[in-house]
């Protein structure tokens, strides 16, 4: 009987079925499990990467808080931020057990980096049934934002009496037509602090004569206003104003406003200034306007460039504005021909490359310097070069920051549309 029982096959199939069908049922159960698990780190995964990101977005409170940064380090506001978004898109049911989540978001130089990890368990059902209770998935997301630049301006105002002509063809003319010896320039006299009210600086205000530099005075401080919309944090961008001086008795670099991030106070300064004024016509041989000089202090006053990474290493940018004939006492290195000294010549750019040279971006405003037909001093020293002075204004600038303003178009237009190409040019490498 033993024997005939080995021998009998009847029933292996149905035996062998019930021994294959245990662990591929165990398989398939595992199979599920292994689903579920992937479908929940996928949420998971989904909310980390919208907490990484919101961390370190353009609007969010980690990049305003790294814009105030002076120096690197980690930003609290953007780790708060991120666990918050985190814990709302992850959707927290009994699928699954959060063990862990972690953010870290740091400020080195220019860069904001967000580091989030997870890790949660999910229980399995089926899977049970191989000893497999639970399961494990974690994972990471980063997000990186490159931070705005910021800037120093340090605005050169030329402010000098060629500034005083007429602002456009119809008040040059108006003043022409109404002046005994046909001049074009609104001389602001001041002799021993008393204004001289027979000046043509007093004859324009009673024509409605506008002149060159109180349409300069009123962009500059428009100008604030599209600074104040176009930063991203209120250190972003710091503004210092100078001109040329006051008078022409005492000629020199003239702070109108100190360097700083109070634009509305640059603002109210700034919209103050007014046309250097002279004692009586022809003084000191008309030699007020040196670029030279001005230049040279300006950049002792800039301090070291930097790249514009943080508050506290930021790029440094001279806007200069001028319509670009300098007349001062040069006898020896004017590149044009002098009178007992007197150079009259289109801005000498020794200073700008040095300027540059040093690191700093120079942005120029030229403002057109109008011909003059009907004056004979214009006709025999200033006509010769006419044709130089857009070409040495725009080598004095760096690359791409060249804008010339004509008499008929609107200087706070061409000053602004400067302002916002310098803004949105990549900064300097460090």
């Amino acid at each position: 009987m033993l024997s005939h029982f080995i021998r009998d096959r009847r029933g292996n199939f149905g035996l062998m079925t019930a021994l294959v069908m245990a662990p591929m049922i165990g398989v398939a159960a595992l199979a599920i499990d292994i689903n579920n698990a992937l479908t929940i780190r996928t949420t998971l995964q989904a909310a980390a990467d919208a907490a990484a990101i919101a961390a370190v977005a353009e609007t969010s409170a980690g990049v305003s808080q790294a814009m105030q940064m002076t120096s690197d380090g980690q930003l609290s506001a953007a780790i708060a931020d991120a666990k918050k978004v985190f814990l709302g898109h992850a959707k927290m049911s009994e699928d699954f057990e959060l063990k862990n989540f972690d953010v870290d978001v740091v400020k080195t130089g220019s860069q904001l980096k967000a580091v989030f990890t997870f890790d949660a368990s999910v229980p399995t059902t089926l899977a049970r049934i191989l000893g497999q209770t639970g399961m494990t998935v974690s994972g990471q997301s980063e997000a990186v934002f490159q931070t705005d630049t910021f800037r120093d301006f340090y605005l050169l105002l030329d402010n000098t009496p060629s500034m005083g002509v007429g602002a456009t063809p119809t008040d040059v003319n108006t003043m022409v037509a109404n002046t005994g010896d046909q001049c074009a320039f609104a001389c602001h006299i001041v002799k021993d602090g008393v204004e001289d009210k027979n000046s043509y600086f007093y004859l324009a205000k009673k024509l409605g004569v506008t002149i060159r530099i109180d349409v300069v005075a009123k962009a500059t401080a428009a100008l604030m206003d599209t600074a104040k919309t176009s930063r991203k944090s209120s250190n972003q961008f710091r503004m210092a104003v100078y001109t040329f001086g006051e008078k022409a008795e005492d000629t020199k670099l003239l702070e109108v406003s100190s360097l700083t991030d109070n634009l509305d106070q640059v603002q109210a300064k700034a919209s103050k200034i007014g046309l250097m004024s002279i004692p009586w016509q022809g003084y000191d041989n008309d030699q007020q306007t040196d670029f030279d000089r001005a230049l040279k202090n300006v950049g002792a006053l800039m301090g070291t460039a930097g790249n514009g990474a943080s508050a506290g290493n930021p790029e440094k940018v001279l806007f200069f504005v001028s319509d670009g004939v300098g007349d001062a006492y040069k006898p020896g290195t004017c590149t044009k021909a002098t009178t007992n000294g007197r150079c009259q010549e289109p801005i000498d750019v020794t200073q700008c490359t040095a300027l540059k040279q040093k690191g700093y971006r120079i942005a120029v405003l030229y403002t057109t310097y109008l011909p003059l037909p009907t004056n004979g001093w214009y006709k025999k020293w200033i006509m010769p070069f006419q044709n130089e002075i857009p070409t040495r204004m725009e080598a004095c600038a760096s690359p791409g920051l060249f804008f010339e303003v004509s008499p008929s178009e609107g200087i706070s237009t061409a000053m602004n549309a400067l302002f916002l190409k310098i803004i949105s040019t990549p900064r300097l490498a460090s």
